[in-house]
């Protein structure tokens, strides 16, 4: 940082800037749970020679704070995957149900905008497409943070909600089902190959809200790469160019998501294991009715608090995942 040429690129140096202070906050807390342990000890010694009842309560309280510091603080130390650090590209795609699935989308926008903001991380709207009636038909999330898509990974897959739709004027029970993708936003200095002669790129007008602006000109960009047939937009910038290059960086995390997804499915076909990869293969479940309960189907981790889990509180689960696979 103490280089002359450090603020040439500006983008790069902000970049070195938040590893930095990511470091810097990691080992301060280091130092802080080293010291909040010193002073347990204390607590501990002062509660056997007293016998002191309320010291021992205040004992047991800080006990199970440091505890829960601690899991939090390792979990940071083993998100040392390829990639984990990077920011995260995150899309919501509902299924076949019309607008009780496009609500359900909507639904889980919100718990993971939440989730993001309790973690401190930057959420910005690379693309969003309303549903017809309500709730949203897709969108895509860039989530800005250390560790965001190494946490975020966890949450790949189908998620499964089971409630009294506010839609059947009946009352019936519906079970809605949305995808949800997840992958790491790629800096310019990670290198994918992309043939220019293998895009096709459409630019369009935007549609969403933002102002004015954002329906005066053709400024929002559709890359389609022919060989593999994924498709990408973006539209959250005013400049076309910018939202070109949104969409390329999109692009490369997409092909390289597929790339993992070959690579394990090679492994599994080599293993002689079988898996189901399809819509019914959800990786968790909110059930609003009959009961209440969240429950994830790979590690079986359940909340009977539905309104937090609504509410972005699913560090439980992305924990409880994460560690099963060091495990």
């Amino acid at each position: 940082m103490l280089r002359p040429d450090f603020w040439n690129d500006q983008e790069k140096a902000q970049a070195v800037i938040s590893e930095a202070n990511d470091l810097k906050d990691q080992a301060h807390e280091f130092h802080n749970l080293f010291e909040s342990f010193e002073n347990l000890e204390l607590t501990y010694e002062l509660v056997k020679e007293e016998n002191d009842e309320e010291l021992q309560v205040e004992l047991e309280k800080e006990f199970l704070q440091l505890t829960s510091r601690l899991n939090q603080f390792e979990l940071q130390l083993l998100l040392s995957e390829e990639y984990d650090k990077n920011n995260a590209i995150l899309e919501l795609h509902p299924g076949a149900g019309g607008t009780e699935s496009q609500d359900w989308g909507l639904m889980l926008l919100r718990m993971y905008t939440r989730w993001a903001e309790k973690k401190g991380f930057k959420v910005e709207t690379l693309d969003y497409l309303s549903g017809d009636e309500a709730g949203l038909k897709s969108v895509t999330l860039a989530i800005k943070g250390h560790n965001a898509y190494g946490y975020l990974k966890a949450e790949k897959g189908v998620h499964r909600l089971v409630r009294i739709s506010p839609f059947d004027a009946s009352g019936r029970r519906h079970t809605s089902f949305v995808s949800c993708e997840v992958m790491p936003e790629f800096t310019d200095e990670i290198h994918i190959d992309i043939r220019t002669e293998d895009l096709k790129v459409d630019t369009y007008r935007a549609t969403g809200a933002g102002g004015q602006h954002i329906n005066t000109t053709d400024s929002a960009v559709r890359i389609t790469h022919l060989p593999s047939g994924v498709v990408v937009t973006c539209q959250a910038e005013r400049s076309q160019l910018k939202n070109r290059e949104a969409a390329l960086k999109m692009l490369k995390a997409k092909l390289y998501q597929l790339e993992i997804e070959k690579q394990g499915q090679e492994l599994l076909e080599i293993r002689g294991e079988q898996k189901e990869i399809g819509w019914g293969s959800q990786i968790r479940s909110y059930v609003f009715h009959p009961y209440s309960m969240v429950k994830d189907h790979r590690t079986s981790t359940e909340s009977g608090n539905v309104q937090a889990v609504m509410d972005g509180d699913i560090d439980q689960f992305i924990d409880a995942y994460l560690r099963s696979r060091i495990s």
